[in-house]
């Protein structure tokens, strides 16, 4: 297939687990893209987001993260290179340990560090913050001094290398690639986000650790650690290869290439079921960069096929995927409504795929998609009073969310969920060499130096229908806006220029083009009336979320007989949630008695709330409110209904 080649330096790169996609890090690379892009990432520091439920989100998850000591997250990375002891007539105390998966006798133990540099990394380049830059810098600093300190040819982490050796020898093992995955991943971010150089000499000592070890394994050796959970190894390898040139780099990642699971996926074969989801998805990413870096198409086909399968197949209304973190039958929604749906990690790596894909073809279906997910599911992962986060996102009827807590869970879904909240502004705009995309209808402001342009954008979207755009800056020369034109805005869209309608000839699910020379004071309105729908699971129309524009809408059940959540700490069962008891009332209503009938006649707004209805007349017991999703915390609701 022939493909037109780039031949600029890339301004973006995607990124491992945060997918900051094309368009970032100008000078830090060196390996361009040769793959024709279509739309363009802009850096986390163009784009500042303005006071809103983002904005809460992300101010919490920063505090948290500073919250968490240096000394505490670096000590088991400390006790593995026998740098810390215990001395009864010291009066220094030593630090005490993390809780959790990190605890001293967790396998898993050091992932979170490489999340926390992510996520700060994040949060300084999004709002220049020196105090994200300092917590960073000495993380980076102790773990140089941990690297130095084993003496292990570059080998960095809080386990023995004796972890690796088991992996490749296909002993019992918890995924040991996986953590160092995490470590690298938050290096090169605190490289490129937080221009740490020393964070990437430690990552090349890794990668030289790394492929002494891998190198002389046969393929029969490589398939048998493969098998093992290994994260977005090959990702990272790769955006380490795009930054060196090293072809030693490039090689580090496709020896992570695990046919077993991509082989089937590149002759278009659906074989997800019961594989471990969150196992499967980040190697897709992986296969994405290398689409990026080498032009391979067959890595092409595996990263496109596997989102339109999970989408499709394996996708609940509010985004995830997932029951009990494995993939179900293909298509049996209806049959996996439980109380161990949607891991948000999922949800997160699908996302990162989700940036690939948009930045290759700029087609509108996904950043449909990206709204629905972070909307319905990971901004409501994090509990608003506490900042504290979910793994699961029960849609059970009856269900309620469970969360973390501060220092003591350290759950895959706590790391993720320090980066998911630290990069809101990552996919609200991008640009082609002619106009900026506007795909999400964020409170932001955008600063595109190359374009002379600054941009405001002013809304309480979604509890108004109507999002305004101000030029605050502008160069002489015409420059194209691409409004998204959302897939549930079947009513129609209303756009005013200055006050002026403009025809809309698009339909929903594309882009609305404006195209004019832009000056300072110039307001674009955007309007997109929002609908009911019910939104049927694809193998039995009769069980149906109800839906209000982009939102999910969930009955609100109320707290009688929550039970307080088992601890989580249990090292020989990580997953006790698993065999969590929800006590959910055998009274508790989720059937709707529609009988057909128009949702607008029995489901009404409730005056003066905001996206607020109220059925009438259909359940049994008087009526429920419903409210979105993410919006609701400490009480049960239901989300997918019987219908009758």
């Amino acid at each position: 297939m022939n493909r037109f080649i780039l031949t600029l330096t890339l301004l973006n790169i995607p990124l491992f687990l945060h997918a900051q996609y094309i368009g970032q890090h100008q000078g830090l690379v060196k390996v361009p893209a040769k793959i024709e892009v279509k739309a363009y990432s802009f850096d986390l520091q163009d784009v500042s987001l303005l006071p809103s439920r983002f904005k809460d989100n992300m101010d919490r998850e920063g505090k948290w993260m500073l919250s968490l000591p240096v000394d505490r997250l670096l000590h088991s990375f400390r006790v593995n290179a026998g740098m810390l002891s215990e001395d009864k007539n010291s009066l220094t105390k030593m630090p005490k340990p993390l809780g959790g998966w990190e605890e001293l006798d967790m396998e898993l133990r050091g992932h979170s560090i490489g999340h926390l540099l992510s996520g700060l990394s994040f949060q300084y380049a999004s709002t220049g913050d020196t105090v994200f830059k300092k917590k960073i810098d000495s993380l980076v600093r102790g773990l140089a001094e941990v690297q130095a300190t084993l003496n292990e040819g570059g080998y960095l982490s809080a386990f023995p290398q004796n972890y690796i050796d088991r992996d490749i020898a296909g002993q019992q093992v918890w995924a040991p690639w996986y953590t160092l995955h995490k470590i690298t991943a938050g290096l090169i971010d605190a490289y490129w986000y937080a221009g740490n150089t020393q964070a990437l000499d430690v990552l090349n000592k890794m990668a030289d650790w790394a492929y002494k070890k891998l190198l002389p394994l046969s393929s029969a050796q490589l398939a048998t650690m493969l098998r093992n959970e290994f994260g977005g190894m090959n990702e990272a390898w790769y955006n380490l290869y795009s930054i060196t040139g090293n072809p030693e780099h490039k090689k580090l990642g496709d020896m992570f290439y695990h046919h077993a699971v991509l082989d089937p996926l590149a002759k278009h074969q659906d074989k997800l079921s019961k594989l471990h989801a969150n196992t499967v998805i980040p190697k897709i990413n992986g296969e994405a960069r290398a689409y990026e870096l080498t032009g391979d198409t067959t890595a092409e086909t595996i990263a496109t096929y596997f989102w339109n399968l999970v989408i499709n197949t394996q996708t609940f209304v509010t985004g995830s995927n997932s029951d009990k973190e494995h993939f179900i039958e293909s298509g049996k929604i209806s049959k996996y409504i439980t109380g161990y749906t949607g891991e948000t990690c999922n949800t997160y790596n699908m996302l990162k795929i989700t940036r690939h894909l948009f930045t290759w073809s700029a087609d509108g279906k996904y950043a449909d998609f990206y709204e629905r997910a972070l909307y319905n599911h990971i901004l409501g992962q994090q509990d608003p009073e506490t900042g504290m986060v979910c793994y699961f996102t029960p849609l059970i009827a009856g269900a309620y969310r469970l969360y973390s807590t501060r220092d003591s869970s350290f759950w895959c879904c706590v790391g993720t969920g320090f980066e998911s909240h630290s990069k809101y502004n990552e996919a609200i705009y991008y640009h082609n060499t002619n106009g900026v995309f506007v795909d999400l209808f964020i409170p932001s402001r955008l600063r595109w130096k190359e374009k002379g342009l600054q941009l405001r954008q002013q809304t309480s979207f979604p509890q108004e229908a109507t999002t305004r755009l101000f030029i605050e800056s502008a160069s002489k020369a015409p420059l194209s806006m691409y409004i998204r034109y959302p897939y549930w805005a079947t009513n129609g869209a209303v756009i005013k220029v200055n006050g002026e309608g403009i025809p809309v000839s698009q339909k929903p699910g594309s882009f609305i083009t404006l195209n004019r020379k832009w000056k300072a004071g110039d307001e674009v309105d955007i309007t997109y009336p929002m609908t009911l729908r019910l939104e049927a699971t694809p193998d039995n129309p009769k069980v149906a979320a109800v839906m209000y524009g982009p939102l999910v809408l969930a009955g609100e059940m109320g707290t009688g007989g929550m039970a307080k959540p088992a601890p989580f700490h249990d090292p020989s069962d990580p997953y006790q949630y698993y065999n969590y008891d929800y006590h959910i009332p055998a009274n508790l209503v989720h059937t709707l008695d529609v009988q057909g009938k128009d949702i607008n006649d029995w489901l009404k707004p409730v005056a003066g709330e905001f996206l607020t209805f109220k059925t009438v007349h259909v359940t049994d017991g008087g009526s429920v409110e419903m409210k979105p999703y993410f919006d609701l915390h400490h009480q049960r609701y239901v989300v997918y209904w019987d219908l009758r």
